[in-house]
């Protein structure tokens, strides 16, 4: 499936640009190798429905006003507040030559050692960092962890199932995602304790104390008014 995405120049940079969203378009940019950056905008709509499917790791074809780019969105600025895109990069790519960048992590299937044992699953990859040529670019890559039958299993990268022409840059033992053993209710609050942090501990002083600071204070004041 082909994602296409069509877009059109802009000049209406600066202050001007922040109009665009509320006429239903997005500001953006294209660049990449051999192609100069250029600013442009997009249906606002239409860019929301292509970055659900395609992500960051897949091809669009963006269509600027005629010319034809392959790109990748690269990078989306969010509104911090409304959660919404707010600026969009693209990237040019060529199509001969290999990509490395990062691929999310699809978990599927359900563990028999988390369901039936009481383990705890550990995705300690959310995504892999692969290399390939754009059109073997993967969406995501799916590792079924209802193979950890057991606690304590794990599934490592050399045992991910790939897809032709791609490779993970990573050792083939590093942990994707493992079962560790249920924790005990002392082990839990043991971690808690140890997560929270420390209130500040503040001296508390004696009346005599404080009167004896009171009268040293007084003194160094008297002391000084003679001085002058």
């Amino acid at each position: 499936m082909v994602l296409e995405l069509k877009a059109k120049l802009r000049t209406d940079l600066g202050r001007k640009a922040k109009n665009l969203v509320k006429e239903g378009f997005l500001p953006a940019v294209v660049y990449g190798e051999g192609v100069p950056s250029r600013s442009i905008s997009v249906g606002y709509k239409d860019f929301e429905k292509v970055y659900r499917s395609a992500g960051e790791s897949t091809i669009v074809t963006l269509d600027c006003d005629g010319k034809t780019y392959n790109v990748l969105i690269h990078e989306v600025v969010q509104d911090p507040l409304k959660n919404i895109p707010t600026h969009a990069d693209f990237y040019a790519i060529r199509m001969d030559k290999e990509l490395k960048l990062k691929v999310p992590v699809e978990f599927i299937g359900e563990s028999f050692a988390v369901k039936s044992e009481g383990g705890i699953l550990v995705k300690v990859m959310q995504e892999i960092e692969v290399e390939a040529l754009p059109k073997d670019l993967p969406h995501s890559i799916v590792v079924d962890i209802s193979k950890l039958a057991t606690v304590n299993s794990r599934i490592s990268v050399g045992e991910l199932s790939l897809p032709a022409g791609v490779r993970v840059v990573a050792e083939a033992d590093d942990i994707v995602v493992l079962v560790e053993p249920p924790r005990s209710e002392e082990e839990l609050k043991a971690q808690l304790s140890t997560e929270a942090p420390e209130a500040p501990v503040e001296e508390v002083k004696t009346e005599k104390e404080l009167k004896t600071e009171e009268e040293a204070a007084k003194k160094a004041a008297l002391d000084a008014a003679e001085k002058d």
